[in-house]
């Protein structure tokens, strides 16, 4: 006995159109799952040349960010790194890798599109000295080749937190 839709129940067809709508989220979320799985980052990476999902900041490599600011900053390592740590703590993001000696710090964290859920790798490393610190900054989407500024925008943000 089979039924057509038309013949369904108000319910029936409730579920079925639901069911039609988050089939493209379900099938990301799948496709994220497979395909863009944690993998921790344990040193500061560069961003591909060309590049159009990635931005950096420090250590002379500068990509996709404004080359005026600055990466040596007026606060010490652990005053940056309360800052950062809060930043990681309000958007829900996932620590893969942290270290620190007390006077440098390193972490690798994921930060999640909102309705996409897309990953997106951030590493960050503070160097204690007299004057403050310095920081290096590296943001890049795993998957796909743009980032409508989601990453530079990013960077820019913490950036702003930090000076």
């Amino acid at each position: 006995m089979r039924m057509s839709l038309s013949n369904a129940s108000n319910p029936v067809k409730v579920l079925f159109f639901v069911g039609l709508l988050i089939s493209p989220w379900l099938f990301t979320q799948s496709v994220i799952f497979v395909f863009a799985a944690d993998e921790e980052i344990e040193s500061m990476p560069t961003c591909e040349e060309n590049s159009g999902n990635c931005a950096h900041l420090g250590g002379g490599e500068n990509y996709r960010m404004n080359n005026s600011l600055p990466t040596q900053i007026e606060i010490n390592s652990s005053q940056a790194w309360d800052i950062i740590s809060n930043y990681i703590d309000e958007n829900d993001a996932k620590i893969l890798v942290e270290s620190s000696n007390g006077i440098n710090y390193y972490v690798h964290f994921v930060e999640k599109t909102n309705f996409w859920k897309f990953p997106d790798d951030v590493i960050i490393e503070l160097s204690g000295n007299d004057e403050g610190c310095i920081i290096e900054m590296h943001s890049n989407s795993r998957l796909g080749w743009g980032d409508v500024g989601v990453n530079p925008d990013r960077l820019n943000k913490i950036h702003q937190l930090l000076v």
